[in-house]
């Protein structure tokens, strides 16, 4: 029987209009906090926000032509405006400048579009069984075979055959998808690329290959951080059974696109292209830091629940983000990355071997 691609399926009907939000989401019934503090801002924090897009604009220059030479000449200036957030009109451009997608598009003309329209991938059925459930809230993603989800599906097949030993793996449809939110296909392609081949930064390529090896060194790493930083907490968790793998993988998988306040995850992706993984454990640290009295009260159970279910009020960028960037980690990673692949040793040189 011959196998079915997303071009041979025609979209299904466009979804009945529904209030959404300012990214693109169905809002929920109960009120967002975020979408009130929306409405009720005053006309001053509008030209705040004006003059920051100035500020960005003059210093990545048109296109991105000024970027490298401000970031080379003043960049504790890049790193400070970063932590508090890029303008979200200019997202898109400055995430493909920041993890040198840019460059690799430009070095590679032709190349995705080869991957997709000439290319079979052994993952195509896999890709459109999961499509559907890449947030299927946003606007966007909603219409069965719509414009979001064909887009969706070229850029993971395109991986899916640019990277075969990597394949596809179910993560990788919210880095994906959230890429498409604010950049072209071709765009969200090679940034996908940036980050799992390490452009700038490790690769990520480790979380999605067979057995997870890097989603298991991450794991242990944190475990540890958190018997540092928060001891009451770490020896909470180890009466009640709880590791990092009963609540973080997702976290470290999908860089937090999963299931936290899309607001949130964009502050996070902001800082997370620019400085690499490690905030991704700042803000887990930051977040049980946050939640530390309530949590070490709780039995397995409700712990569980907790550590899947945080308040509203922790998710807040401009209170967890602060005490993410005062917690200092990256020594630490390092000497327990080291740790771990002592520990792991064959299993590290064995993966290595494979990969080659």
């Amino acid at each position: 029987m011959e196998k079915k691609r997303i071009d041979d399926y025609e979209p299904g009907p466009v979804p009945s209009p529904r209030p959404l939000d300012r990214f693109g989401f169905v809002k929920q019934e109960v009120n967002n906090s975020s979408d009130a503090l929306t409405k009720s801002r005053s006309a001053n924090e509008y030209e705040r926000d004006e003059r920051r897009v100035r500020k960005w604009r003059k210093m990545i220059g048109v296109g991105g032509s000024d970027w490298k030479h401000y970031v080379r000449r003043k960049p504790h200036v890049v790193k400070r405006r970063i932590k508090k957030g890029i303008p979200d009109c200019l997202r898109g451009l400055v995430w493909q400048l920041i993890s040198g997608s840019r460059d690799l598009l430009l070095m590679n003309p032709g190349v995705y579009e080869q991957l997709v329209i000439y290319e079979t991938s052994a993952s195509e059925l896999d890709i459109i069984r999961d499509i559907s459930r890449t947030f299927p809230s946003h606007v966007f993603f909603q219409q069965r075979h719509g414009p979001g989800q064909r887009s969706l599906y070229n850029v993971l097949k395109a991986y899916s055959v640019y990277d075969r030993d990597v394949g596809y793996v179910q993560g990788m449809g919210f880095l994906a998808g959230l890429l498409l939110l604010y950049m072209s296909e071709e765009d969200a392609f090679w940034l996908l690329v940036a980050l799992l081949k390490g452009a700038v930064h490790a690769p990520m390529e480790g979380l999605y290959l067979v057995g997870l090896p890097l989603v298991q060194q991450y794991l242990f790493q944190f475990d540890l951080l958190v018997k540092e930083y928060l001891p009451k907490l770490g020896e909470h968790f180890t009466q009640e059974m709880i590791n990092p793998s009963m609540y973080a993988s997702q976290w470290f998988i999908t860089v937090f696109s999963y299931s936290f306040p899309f607001h949130l995850a964009l502050r996070i992706w902001d800082v997370f292209l620019y400085e690499g993984v490690k905030i991704v454990f700042k803000v887990g640290l930051a977040l049980l830091k946050y939640c530390h009295d309530d949590l070490v009260k709780l039995p397995f159970e409700k712990l569980i629940h907790a550590l899947r279910n945080f308040p509203e009020d922790a998710m807040d960028p401009d209170t967890l983000l602060p005490m993410a960037y005062s917690i200092k980690v990256t020594k630490r990673l390092e000497e327990l990355k080291l740790e771990y692949e002592k520990k792991n040793g064959k299993l590290v040189q064995s993966s290595e071997t494979s990969r080659k």
